[in-house]
């Protein structure tokens, strides 16, 4: 019987240990294997049951937080089309509207504009809308220019925050739709300044008063707005409108009790023997809360780069942070112009960017702000060239002479009285024509198909001469015609 030999024995023993090792190894990882897949399958699960507009607009809100606003927009356009009656619809609506402001550039900033009013529109019960409308707005305000640049962009920011506040006073963010209004306005009114200020300086008073008006009533809180009162109260003292510079002196002293032109201002109120009024209480509180407001600080290191910046970020700091707003829209004004009237008062017209102050006449346009100045004695002064004209209060009457009639325009030629309101009708003269053989002819007038009185003379003498007076006569009605027309045409635009 033949044996096995030790060795052999102890390598078969130890294979099979190898082998029990091994297989337990490989149950266990497909242990492992089976239970992950398990996990896995069980995720999936779960994902299948989730409804999945919320899946498309998680991950569009996922990949615009993260940058990649083409493609949230894509998943968000795929939710729109796909499922129209989703309750993710004014949310992928607004979200899409975000993505294009987050991104940033002019090309953009017009699709997020569009985006917010379409689903203000659409959409204007929302809790949403408010923000919509405030964004609609920042839109605007992150285009601004400078305040000698193009203001556009300011206009309409500033008239869709006052659309904002008015719609939504109370909002949670009104408050800061309030601050901006107020920097948009401290830049529109920086930009008037400044043209009012060049005026000034050039020695065009008209133009400089003109600008001056709109900015003093239209933003009492522009930071130098006090000493736009100054200049318009120069300019009148100058010219002889002691009443309306007075006026003007005024003002500073009641609503700017705190500022540095209020003690000159007293002093030439007191020279004019004119009474000083009292500051304001609510004007006083107002400049003093104005100067412990906080202001935004920029670093030394930044200064310099401040140059590069097409926005206003000078501007900005200096705009007002106490004080309500002017929440009313700007008027439409026409070319600055005067306008003084004689008799007992004088009626002064002054047009431009003023607010709050226009007048519409008897065609229904704006003829500018009006006042009315009482002078000290009989004597009226005419305006002339050199002296500027401006109200002294924006809330006059119309412009009016004594007795109810309409005030001529300075400089302007007298027509003749008209049946009709806003038409003139010229008549020729009647005088006899005088023939050569030294009789008159008989004078018969009549009137043409223009409704103009024309004089129609016979002559025995020379028919010639009779027929070439005749053609004269006629060119010259034919001219006043047209003449009287384009008056009619241009009276329509300017009622003056």
């Amino acid at each position: 019987m033949l044996r096995t030999p030790r060795y052999a024995t102890s390598n078969r023993l130890g294979f099979l240990l190898m082998m029990a090792i091994f297989l337990m190894g490989a149950t266990q990882s497909n242990a492992q294997i089976l239970h992950k897949k398990k996990k896995v399958d069980k995720s999936t699960s779960v994902d299948n049951n989730v409804q999945p507009d919320k899946v498309l607009y998680d991950r569009a809100a996922d990949d615009i937080k993260h940058g990649k606003h083409e493609v949230g927009r894509l998943n968000l356009q795929t939710l729109i089309n796909t499922y129209p009656d989703s309750e993710y619809l004014a949310k992928a609506k607004l979200l899409i509207a975000d993505s294009y402001y987050k991104e940033g550039g002019t090309a953009n900033m017009t699709q997020a504009i569009s985006g917010y009013k379409d689903f203000i529109v659409f959409f204007p019960f929302l809790p949403e809308a408010s923000y919509a409308q405030l964004q609609v707005a920042m839109g605007h305000f992150r285009q601004m220019e400078k305040p000698d640049r193009d203001r556009t962009e300011a206009k309409e920011a500033e008239s869709e925050f006052q659309t904002f506040l008015l719609k939504y006073p109370k909002d949670p963010l009104a408050d800061k739709a309030m601050q901006h209004l107020r920097e948009v306005q401290e830049v529109i009114a920086e930009g008037d300044y400044r043209v009012a200020y060049y005026y000034y300086a050039k020695g065009d008073k008209r133009a400089a008063a003109a600008r001056l008006i709109g900015v003093t009533n239209r933003y009492p809180l522009y930071s130098r707005s006090d000493h736009a009162l100054w200049m318009l109260a120069d300019i009148f003292d100058k010219a002889e409108k002691k009443e309306v510079a007075a006026n003007y002196y005024a003002r500073i002293v009641k609503n700017y009790p705190l500022s540095s032109e209020a003690p000159q201002a007293k002093a030439r109120l007191v020279a004019m023997k004119v009474p000083v009024p009292q500051p304001d209480p609510k004007a006083h509180a107002r400049m003093v809360a104005e100067q412990n407001a906080p202001r935004p600080h920029t670093s030394l290191a930044k200064k310099p780069l401040g140059i590069l910046h097409s926005g206003p970020t000078g501007e900005m700091k200096t705009a007002a942070r106490v004080g309500e707003p002017n929440l009313e829209p700007e008027a439409d004004t026409s070319s600055a112009t005067d306008v003084l009237t004689g008799g007992n008062s004088s009626r002064i017209v002054v047009g431009g960017s003023g607010g709050g102050g226009t007048t519409t006449g008897a065609a229904g346009n704006t003829t500018g702000i009006v006042a009315t100045v009482t002078p000290g004695g009989p004597k009226t002064e005419e305006s002339s060239g050199a002296e500027s004209a401006a109200p002294a209060d924006a809330n006059a009457p119309e412009n009016s002479a004594p007795g109810g009639s309409v005030a001529p325009t300075a400089g302007a030629a007298p027509e003749a009285t008209s049946a009709t309101p806003g038409e003139s009708t010229s008549a020729a003269p009647e005088t006899p024509t005088a023939t050569p053989n030294g009789g008159e002819t008989a004078v018969a007038t009549g009137t043409d198909a223009s409704g103009t009185t024309t004089p129609a003379t016979t002559s025995t003498s020379d028919a010639k001469t009779d027929a070439s007076q005749t053609d004269s006569a006629n060119q010259s009605d034919n001219g006043k015609e047209s003449s009287s027309k384009k008056k009619k045409g241009v009276r329509k635009l300017v009622p003056w």
